[in-house]
């Protein structure tokens, strides 16, 4: 996931590996017989063992890293990440739970966790970084984020032409364009993603998409169905 060029690129990315085994068998489906090109994995949900297995099956997806605050346990030491997590010992399940003032230590506690399962898991750094929920949008996790990714170089989902311009301030790569959304009805119909694709501009395009199976764990989501479709 790299910084744009002159020419048109796109780069189609599943979210949410491992989140649930359907959307996982989902992901893969997607690339073996679809044009998902790229997933982000979350680390701390699921079977990793099992999803690590999945995905080596798959030796020409890209894999990055889904960094993850709203759902699950923590990887890092519960103290560490106390002002993160409800009475319950999980994250608090949605980004507008987390506080505004939040310790940028908590959150790169955190993040070095995950990314440290991640690389003892595949055994090797992820392509990216994205976050689940888009919570990078918050500027300490912006900020604990970028000083994850600098010192390995590892490029970054930008959401928006500000946040693009303080990654690649960074010296990190980023995609000059994002499309993709989620909601109550599809998003990616065939006739929009069509539209979408003859387009495109020049650079590199980040199309995020969200497919998988419907199964009970991920029953709690608004979303959950539309992963099917």
């Amino acid at each position: 996931m790299m910084s744009g060029s002159c020419q048109k690129q796109l780069i189609v990315t599943a979210d949410d590996f491992n989140l649930s085994e359907g959307v996982s068998r989902g992901i893969h489906e997607a690339h073996q017989h679809g044009i998902v090109t790229e997933t982000s994995v979350m680390v701390n949900l699921g079977d990793l063992r099992r999803a690590s297995e999945v995905l080596a099956e798959a030796p020409r997806l890209a894999i990055g890293l889904h960094l993850n605050l709203t759902r699950g346990r923590p990887l890092a030491p519960p103290r560490a990440v106390a002002e993160l997590l409800g009475h319950d010992g999980h994250f608090l399940g949605a980004p507008q739970a987390l506080l505004p003032c939040i310790r940028a230590e908590a959150v790169r506690a955190e993040f070095r966790a995950q990314l440290q399962t991640f690389v003892q898991v595949f055994g090797r750094l992820p392509q990216h970084i994205d976050t689940h929920h888009h919570i990078h949008q918050h500027p300490v996790i912006l900020e604990a984020l970028l000083d994850l990714a600098m010192p390995l170089k590892l490029p970054v989902r930008g959401l928006d032409p500000h946040m693009r311009a303080t990654i690649r301030a960074r010296g990190l790569g980023s995609p000059a364009h994002l499309l993709g959304d989620v909601g109550q009805e599809p998003y990616w119909t065939i006739s929009r993603l069509a539209s979408t694709i003859r387009a495109l501009e020049a650079g590199i395009t980040e199309l995020m998409c969200h497919p998988g199976y419907f199964d009970e764990a991920i029953a709690y989501s608004r979303y959950g169905r539309q992963r099917d479709v």
